[in-house]
């Protein structure tokens, strides 16, 4: 990611849209052919000083002035005036804008695709072995270890359709002239956007999006819901992997340890999973807010833009890679699993226990002998023998058919059948 968001980047995806400029003008009959081939062979050959240029940029607000300037010198006085024929500086910061963006989401969908598998794994693998269902932080009824990956796999799959329909459908060449009329164009600015599109892989817009800035709004918003998505599953992890907990490690060798203490075994992958997925709510509210820009070309808004959505795809794509380490390489401890579900003496089958006796003695009698039961459990009087002694046969139950309603391996509701169907969705989406 940082090398497909580099300042190095961004200037050859100025460089590169020129050149497709020149090439789409030549197309449509605005410039030579000639001059589109001697622009092209020109930039191929041009050193430029990004510094240098960065300096200069002070002086118009943009890099753009000063490479166009410097294309100029290159091609010759005969040739200068086809270069950058018609646009205005938005339009080629605007389409270079959406080139490292396309690169960037591709680069960023193959780790969140890989995460993506990983969890789906998971989940086919552990789809019936009991865990802790856990709400509040607290032990909640049981669920399967395998419904808890597949929701983690659910959300990455939403997030990479989200991405991979915003890189197909929604990100486009910007080109309008100064005032978004296409004027310069001489009645060929409709055929040269098109042509521009084509040559550079991008979507071709109805009309110039100046300031109609939806297009940098839905790219913010689909990489903040892959980030939540991200940082859910880590977070998930992180509390797995508790020393209490212990239900998963990373597996990594010779990571997550401690400066001062030899014994951690830090989710160090999870936790930089989490550190970068943490930056990007800001960075999206920087670029909505952004979105409302004056009339035909912004005054600061727009400028606003560059260092969020650079540092938004970074940041993206470093949770999504940090997660994919994490869950291709996560040890599962069914072990452990067991021996929490275990802990409680089957306190958390309460609401079980309550919906099998309701119709014998009624749902508040019910409700009545669990809570007394639980609080007897709390004195160290095991769940089960404090439901017989409490209830005294009122449901027909005997100790051991109240300790197989406390049995959570029996109490998993649909969840087997919730992974299959979160599965085959998956697999619908990989096609």
């Amino acid at each position: 990611m940082r090398l497909l968001t580099s300042d190095q980047a961004w200037l050859a995806a100025l460089v590169e849209v020129e050149v497709a400029l020149a090439r789409a003008a030549a197309t449509v009959g605005l410039i030579p052919a000639s001059d589109a081939e001697t622009i092209d062979s020109a930039c191929r050959e041009l050193i430029l000083d990004i510094d240098v240029l960065g300096a200069e940029a002070a002086a118009t607000g943009s890099p753009v002035v000063p490479l166009v300037n410097r294309i100029r010198a290159a091609v010759g006085q005969e040739v200068a005036r086809s270069v950058h024929r018609g646009a205005t500086t938005q339009d080629i910061m605007d389409s270079a804008a959406m080139l490292i963006a396309s690169r960037s989401l591709a680069a960023i969908n193959v780790d969140l695709q890989a995460a993506c598998e990983a969890a789906a794994g998971l989940a086919r693998e552990y789809r019936l072995t009991p865990i802790s269902g856990r709400t509040f932080l607290q032990r909640a009824a049981p669920t399967t270890f395998g419904l808890k990956a597949a929701g983690w796999m659910s959300g990455l799959d939403r997030a990479v359709r989200l991405l991979a329909e915003l890189q197909e459908g929604r990100l486009a060449v910007q080109l309008g002239g100064a005032t978004g009329t296409l004027a310069a164009f001489q009645g060929q600015g409709r055929r040269l956007v098109d042509e521009l599109a084509g040559e550079l892989h991008l979507g071709a817009p109805g009309l110039p999006w100046h300031t109609e800035r939806s297009r940098i709004g839905e790219l913010a918003g689909a990489l903040g819901i892959a980030a939540g998505v991200v940082s859910k599953a880590a977070r998930d992890i992180v509390l797995l992997a508790q020393s209490e907990v212990g239900e998963v490690a990373e597996g990594t060798p010779g990571r997550g340890g401690s400066s001062t203490l030899p014994l951690k075994r830090n989710p160090i992958a999870a936790v930089s999973a989490i550190a970068s997925a943490q930056r990007v709510p800001g960075l999206v509210a920087s670029l909505l807010s952004s979105m409302a820009q004056e009339h035909e070309r912004a005054a600061g808004n727009w400028h606003a833009e560059w260092l969020p959505l650079r540092d938004l795809l970074v940041a993206t794509g470093s949770a999504g890679a940090w997660l994919r380490d994490c869950l291709e390489n996560l040890e599962v401890r069914t072990d452990a699993m067991r021996t929490n579900l275990a802990a409680d003496g089957g306190l958390m089958l309460a609401e079980r226990v309550v919906d099998v006796v309701a119709p014998t003695i009624g749902r508040d009698a019910a409700r009545d002998l669990v809570e007394r039961a639980a609080a007897a459990n709390a004195t160290g009087v095991p769940f089960a023998e404090a439901l017989v002694d409490i209830d005294r046969h009122r449901s027909g139950l005997d100790r051991a058919a109240f300790e197989a309603l406390l049995d959570p391996s029996s109490y998993l509701g649909e969840a087997a059948a919730l992974v299959d169907a979160a599965l085959r969705v998956h697999a619908e989406a990989r096609g």
